[in-house]
């Protein structure tokens, strides 16, 4: 009898010695929470094994699951028995169903049980001159139209026709919390998924134009947030309307300086943030030269008050680099979207480039940042987002 599961794999994970039962629990943990109660989720010599009763429901189960933090692949399988005959039969009505027809295929078949009668080879001849003999297709070894995946592990053998890519990495929850200063654009996005996947906790905070522009920045992050929440990894986004401090900061300091000083405020908002839900660093989405505010004088005056970590995974990264991780990841189509944010609100003709940091004290010297932080921390609102690993901190709890 055949049943239908996703078989998930991980490489990373093993590297971990002693600790890795941890991470290993860690992963199956997270799959189960994102899964919900109706999937089975449980840990095979290696592997992670979902069990999906409902044959129609196996692709987009196996989408979700290369979605998590820690997964390296997955493939949805048929779960057969370790007769011979039985494995060359659901190999070839998986080949069936594949359409267009394929013209060429390879059998890869692996044992994780060396009391099995047959070796891989031994496998891999048998099965292919079974689909040769029943089929009109022919055996490429290096560019087959379709692999069929044959897996022994213990009593049962997994068949699969399809191996998709998961998210690597590892589980969420491995690497503590961070403040993510997000926005709508392409960088901070791709940059809040690269720490997720490195096992941290992204709780995002967002600055909007509002009151002085509409906030349909807002609602763009939380779409955003909509598609980094499939990770697990995405526990909550904090919304800030920073209109009306923008312009306060405008009306007194020198043009040229404003877009630093914002930072400068909003990093300082962030850290605040930061003690509040115990987070380790802040994010950004960075990216050196890309534009005024980040060049290296620029980054080291608008973070020079910050005392925990910065991580800038951006930093190295062009923009064809970062768009083309944005597609990937999903969050292209909504960043192409050009809407009304901070970051182009009393835009300076002639922001400057390298800042010397006696102009920006001069200029916080003339500004009461830590009003403009407790006022931030007033109006901010949030939505919370599915994460297996959060806990809101009870300072902010409505």
């Amino acid at each position: 009898m055949k049943t239908h599961v996703c078989l998930v794999s991980y490489h990373e994970l093993g590297l971990k010695g002693k600790n890795r039962s941890t991470f290993e629990r860690r992963l199956v943990d997270n799959l189960s929470f994102l899964l919900g109660e109706r999937f089975t989720v449980r840990k095979i010599h290696g592997r992670i094994l979902v069990d999906v009763a409902k044959a129609e429901e196996i692709d987009e189960v196996a989408y979700r699951i290369s979605r998590v933090p820690g997964v390296a692949n997955v493939m949805p399988s048929l779960c057969v028995g370790r007769d011979l005959s039985e494995m060359c039969h659901v190999s070839l009505r998986a080949i069936e169903k594949i359409t267009p027809a394929p013209l060429t295929f390879r059998v890869t078949a692996k044992r994780s049980n060396t009391d099995f009668e047959m070796t891989s080879q031994e496998l891999n001849e048998q099965i292919g001159a079974f689909l040769v003999e029943h089929t009109e297709m022919h055996v490429d070894l290096k560019n087959p139209d379709v692999n069929v995946r044959v897996t022994v592990i213990g009593g049962k053998t997994f068949i699969s026709v399809i191996k998709i890519s998961g998210a690597g990495g590892l589980p969420v929850g491995s690497s503590g919390k961070l403040i993510s200063l997000l926005s709508s654009g392409f960088d901070s996005p791709v940059a809040t998924w690269r720490m997720i996947r490195r096992g941290a906790i992204g709780i995002g905070l967002h600055f909007s134009a509002a009151p002085a522009v509409s906030d349909t920045s807002t609602r763009q992050v939380h779409e955003i947030g909509e598609i980094l929440a499939e990770t697990g990894g995405l526990a909550r986004i904090y919304s800030v309307p920073f209109g009306d401090i923008q312009r306060e900061i405008a009306s007194t300091i020198y043009p040229d300086l404003r877009i630093l000083l914002y930072r400068r405020v909003m990093f300082a908002v962030a850290q605040r943030l930061a003690q509040a839900e115990n987070a380790k660093a802040l994010l950004t989405g960075e990216s050196l030269g890309q534009v005024a505010s980040q060049t290296m004088e620029n980054l080291i005056a608008t973070s020079e008050g910050v005392t925990i970590p910065i991580f800038r995974p951006l930093i190295g990264d062009d923009k064809h680099e970062i768009i083309e991780i944005a597609k990937r990841i999903g969050t292209y189509d909504l960043s192409a979207q050009a809407v009304d944010d901070c970051c182009t609100l009393f835009m300076p003709r002639s922001p400057e480039t390298h800042v010397k940091l006696a102009r920006i004290h001069e200029a916080c010297a003339q500004l009461d940042i830590e009003r403009f932080v407790d006022e931030c921390l007033e109006v901010m609102d949030w939505q919370d987002y599915p994460c297996n690993r959060y806990t809101a901190p009870k300072t902010l709890i409505k």
